[in-house]
């Protein structure tokens, strides 16, 4: 499947890819019909997905299986109708449905906007206003139907609601019966150009509203790159990234890339994410490749890694935060396997990693996707040398890289903040080192500049990671007379250490950071809170911790 859409399909160094890498855009590309119906005209026995929970169940879709009932749930959609422009919200968690919905609504050109489960009636109100859902397809759970229920009043666009099951409140449509008295599909005369929209996040910032990301239509083609090459994947991996479908993650690592490069995709659907269970399913189900975050690694190495059969694990990847090379060396030591780190955005597919014919450097991010004209630059707009930070941005003067966003939808204005004069920029902050690998900072608002020194929160953040007491921190800063700004860490602390708080403790997180990495950027401000301010997806909000800072400045 690859080869129809590469030049070349194998590469065997950075020079090389970057030579060669050529993705072929088709007209009117549509995911739906170019890869999935393919892979099931030419292989239909080929395993597509293969679910299971942790009630025991477990399902395997092939191919084939995945054309039927994505023409059915096709067919059912237009009968409550939708079709091309359609906005349509999933909040599926990790069903099944998840996958039909999703390449249903691609072959009827509809728009498909993946929410998560965590949303309560005041995100679906703004989310259903400001996009015009016309239709919810969710979970049959009640937390996650009453919610719905409650934001119907003041959401006019929503003409339907679907439930997958197990509950179906009054009301509502019943997917599954909608299936089965779903007429035999037919095809749209033209389900899409490339330009359309196919999928949009809400992604919250760090400030205001959550911003609408739209992709258009060749975005999975954008993802050729994370499942061939960043995943390493082929025709007879069993994948698994480990996130929800809610998260844009879900399609970086649970659909485009893998099915594409002819894997299968394995999910696990749970309620709580438990490291011994994780473990016991690559085990028993003999996953190959793994994505996840570097905190679930982190978890995953403090069970006991000999009690489970992991022979079959070939290779894993990690995006999302920091990786303390700690977790990457116990890793390597226990399963001979080396963590392989990517970096993108909402707005972008994978736009640095690390590749196979490279040797990670642990706590590094990898080299620029040679898809992306990917460059740093300083506050002035020149180019940052080596050892220098600058913000990462993408050069856009020949024109959109496939997989980068169209535009936060219904906003020109921040859409022109953040992309203009042929850049895109990314608001994170990164260094570059003398092999030409990237090392990642921060968000370009959150870095600290504390006498004449530029200092990322991440670094700090990691540091302190490594001390067994700390389970979760924020570094900020806050302002100084003397050096303009110092380094405050707002720290949650291990059970055991909770009784410990006090200034021992803080002195001994001070040496602590000042051994692991450089002595001025230890933390001179250090707060111990029982938990730290998050946006919904569950990424800090530092934004508002300064804020509660000043107003603390302000009112004393």
């Amino acid at each position: 499947m690859v080869e129809r859409f590469l030049s070349q399909t194998s590469f065997t160094s950075q020079e090389d890819f970057i030579k060669n890498l050529k993705i072929n855009v088709p007209e009117n590309f549509n995911f739906g019909y170019d890869v999935v119906d393919a892979w099931a005209a030419e292989q239909p026995d080929k395993p597509a997905l293969l679910w299971t929970n942790d009630q025991g169940e477990c399902r395997q879709f092939t191919f084939a299986d995945m054309k039927r009932y994505t023409d059915m749930t096709a067919s059912y959609f237009q009968s409550l109708g939708i079709g091309h422009g359609d906005m349509v919200m999933l909040i599926l968690k990790r069903r099944y449905e998840f996958w039909y919905s999703t390449i249903a609504l691609h072959k009827l050109g509809a728009t498909v906007i993946p929410a998560t489960h965590l949303l309560t009636k005041k995100d679906i109100v703004y989310r259903a206003n400001a996009a015009d859902i016309k239709m919810i397809v969710c979970a049959g759970e009640e937390v996650i139907t009453q919610h719905i229920i409650d934001s119907l009043p003041d959401s006019p666009s929503i003409k339907s609601v679907v439930s997958v099951g197990p509950e179906i409140p009054e009301g509502f449509e019943d997917f599954h019966k909608g299936l089965e008295n779903a007429a035999p599909f037919v095809r749209p005369e033209h389900p899409n150009s490339n330009d359309d929209i196919s999928l949009m996040y809400f992604t919250s910032g760090t400030t205001g509203n959550p911003k609408m990301v739209a992709h258009d239509f060749t975005y999975p083609l954008g993802h050729i790159v994370t499942g061939s090459f960043w995943h390493n994947l082929h025709k007879d991996s069993l994948h698994l990234t480990i996130a929800d479908t809610g998260w844009g993650k879900a399609v970086w690592g649970k659909l485009y890339g893998q099915w594409i490069a002819g894997a299968t995709v394995f999910v696990y659907d749970h309620e709580k994410f438990t490291p011994a269970d994780m473990l016991q399913m690559i085990q028993d189900y003999r996953i190959t490749s793994l994505c996840a975050p570097p905190t679930i690694f982190r978890f995953l190495i403090r069970e006991d890694l000999t009690k489970y059969d992991l022979s079959s694990l070939q290779y894993c990847t990690i995006a999302g935060e920091a990786l303390n090379p700690a977790v990457f060396d116990t890793f390597y030591k226990l399963t001979g396997i080396k963590l392989m780190e990517g970096f993108g955005q909402t707005e972008t597919t994978l736009t640095v990693a690390t590749f196979p014919w490279m040797e990670p450097k642990p706590g590094s991010m990898g080299v620029p996707n040679p898809q992306y004209d990917v460059d740093l630059l300083r506050p002035d707009g020149t180019r940052a040398e080596d050892g220098e930070q600058g913000q990462i941005v993408i050069h856009t003067t020949n024109g959109k890289p496939i997989g980068l966003f169209k535009e936060y939808y219904r906003d020109a204005e921040r859409t022109r903040e953040a992309w203009h004069d042929g850049l895109y920029y990314t608001g994170d902050v990164a260094w570059r080192d003398e092999d030409g690998y990237l090392w990642f900072v921060g968000r370009a608002d959150d870095v600290i500049k504390s006498s004449g020194y530029r200092i990322g929160p991440f670094e700090v953040e990691s540091a302190l990671m490594t001390h067994p007491a700390v389970v979760e921190c924020a570094i900020t800063g806050v302002p100084d007379e003397i050096r303009g700004q110092v380094v405050k860490a707002t720290i949650v602390l291990a059970k055991d250490y909770k009784d410990k708080a006090g200034d021992a403790l803080v002195k001994e997180l001070q040496d602590h950071v000042k051994k692991v990495t450089a002595p001025y950027k230890y933390p001179r401000v250090v707060e111990f809170v029982d938990e730290l301010p998050k946006t919904i997806s569950g990424k800090i909000r530092r934004v508002e911790i300064r804020a509660t800072d000043n107003e603390k400045k302000h009112t004393k």
